[in-house]
């Protein structure tokens, strides 16, 4: 393996856990409702941020329900009553903010993903655009020497023990002694990689944020 290629496995792996799944990825933008989620989101009436605003309610009200395209000037005056910029008034609001998603993943039914140090299998696969990425892993690697380059990515990463023993080893710390149970919190961009140490391969539980 060549170097940096463990890097680049953890990279690819962090890409196709991150565009899984289906569905748009951007939201087409509606105006009236972007001003209407403003408005609720600082508990304002019609009344007053049409007030705020120097508008008419009524005309507050047919921009927020899509009957009337805004001119400059009210776009002017919407967005100084909201206490915003301009362009934050046609920035849509994240999908992130969209609730209700739930992915069950089934003992063995995720997504595998193998390279030469690890066995992951990828969970929750259906869903796209996730902020964590959960992933299994059966840690195959018993010593350091099998990693030619430490694994780095962007983002934050936790891991749990479920079975088994192994060292954790980490670029500014010493290694860390893991038993089941037992967890570990750190900075992905900071060189890490994991060995088994006990008779069995172990088996751990990855959450990266993207």
């Amino acid at each position: 393996m060549s170097d940096g290629e463990q890097s680049r496995e953890a990279r690819d792996l962090l890409r196709i856990a991150a565009h899984e799944g289906e569905g748009p990825r951007v939201a087409p933008l509606r105006l009236g409702e972007r001003v209407r989620a403003i408005r609720r989101a600082r508990n304002w009436t019609l009344e007053e941020a049409a007030g705020r605003a120097g508008l008419a309610r009524s005309t507050l009200s047919k921009i927020e329900n899509e009957q009337m395209s805004p001119t400059f000037d009210a776009v002017q005056k919407l967005a100084r009553g909201l206490d915003i910029d301009v362009p934050q008034l046609f920035q849509p609001a994240p999908l992130d903010r969209v609730s209700g998603r739930r992915a069950v993943t089934r003992a063995g039914a995720g997504r595998p993903h193998p390279t030469a140090t690890y066995e992951h299998e990828l969970l929750a696969p259906e869903l796209s655009r996730k902020r964590m990425l959960p992933y299994k892993t059966v840690i195959h690697a018993r010593d350091f020497g099998e990693f030619d380059d430490w694994v780095r990515h962007e983002g934050e990463e936790f891991l749990l023990v479920l079975s088994g023993s192994i060292r954790l080893y980490t670029e500014f710390y010493e290694p860390a002694e893991l038993g089941e149970g037992d967890s570990a919190y750190y900075d992905g961009a900071m060189g890490h990689c994991v060995i088994s140490t006990g008779p069995e391969d172990a088996t751990i539980l990855w959450v990266t944020t993207s």
